[in-house]
Parts: structure tokens; sequence; C-alpha cells
């Protein structure tokens, strides 16, 4: 940070005199042009980062506490992603704007025929889906829905049509492996991580 004596600012006396100088001189001194402000619509945008292997959130997920730090409504869905029996009804709140939801299963699901997956899976979607609707949230990111889709837990029309849907000013995070070419195409920014240390 640097500091000054002397004001930056000219005072309406200096420019007072300047306009009497070229007066003087004949001269009539150039009245500043002001475009109109205009007012635009947040846009938010469709990201997709992907890598071939799993494990690629990290950056995301620092980016998202990033934005629910600075005031914004995030919500993060990991589909993929058990162990700690969340489900819609149990999702963390972090951060003050962040919502961490993971599907209501003992394990992380790898698998299409995981007892309960299913179902567990679908919860975490419709939950998503509402948000994409309703446009009650800044920020959505869906960790590992490509791998979803691949298992057949989502199905790729239905996520293609929600996101075809969303509210304007919604940004979306796609992550994970398995990407549906179809997403890819419909996003604004694509990363790609091609390795992982």
């Amino acid at each position: 940070m640097t500091a000054s004596l002397t004001s930056s600012h000219r005072s309406s006396d200096s420019v007072a005199q300047d306009h009497r100088a070229l007066e003087r001189a004949g001269l009539r001194p150039l009245v500043p042009v002001r475009p109109p402000l205009q007012l635009v619509e947040p846009e938010g945008q469709l990201q997709v980062h992907t890598a071939t292997y799993r494990g690629s959130f990290s950056s995301v997920l620092s980016q998202a506490m990033r934005t629910a730090g600075l005031g914004s409504r995030v919500l993060i869905a990991q589909f993929l992603k058990g162990g700690v029996h969340q489900g819609p009804q149990g999702c963390v709140r972090l951060c003050g704007g962040l919502t961490w939801l993971r599907p209501d299963v003992p394990a992380c699901l790898s698998q299409a025929d995981h007892p309960g997956g299913a179902a567990a899976v679908d919860a975490v979607w419709q939950s998503c889906r509402r948000h994409l609707r309703d446009g009650d949230i800044d920020q959505l990111v869906l960790d590992e829905v490509g791998l979803a889709v691949g298992l057949g837990y989502v199905e790729e029309g239905a996520l293609l049509d929600a996101l075809d849907q969303r509210p304007p000013a919604m940004d979306v995070v796609i992550t994970g492996p398995a990407i549906p070419p179809s997403i890819v195409a419909m996003a604004d920014q694509v990363t790609q991580l091609r390795r992982g240390f």
C-alpha cells in the first residue's frame, strides 16, 4: 500500500481555472461524454472438470468453498461417494452458504447393482434437479455425475434437459471421469486434467 501527501484528485478550483484559460484562448472546454450505464443480467456458466481418474475434485472443492465464503449459495452433490449416511435429509452445511450432499449408502458406489444404491443416488439427483429447476442456489457442483450416468443411476437425457433448462444466472460445475460427450458439447468451459500427483 502506498500513501501520498498530495491529493490525486483535482479540486473544482483547478478545473474552473482550466475552463477559464480555454475560454480566454477562444476555445471551448471539452465536455466529457459518459456512456449510459447498462445493467446486464448475471450469466452463469456450465463448466466441466474431467480427468481419466477419480479424485480430481480438490480444485473444484476449493473454488466452491471460496464462492460460498463470499456469500453465494453453493450445493456440492457427490453422486457416488457414500459412507457417511447423509442423503438429502442429512446434508451437511458449511461456511454459511455451502451445502454438501452425498447418497445415503454405507460405502462408495462403483457398480450398478449396489444394494440401495439406485434409490440413494436418485434421491441426490432429485434434489439437484429441483435446484436446477427452482434456481434457488448460485452454484451447483455435480461430482461424478458422468459415472452415475454410465452406471445407470442417472439418465443422460434427464441430465441434459435439466442442465438446458437451468436458470441463466446459475453456475453448474460437473466433475469426474466419463463425462458424456453430449454434456461436454454444451459446456462453456472444459478443463481436462491429464495426470494427477
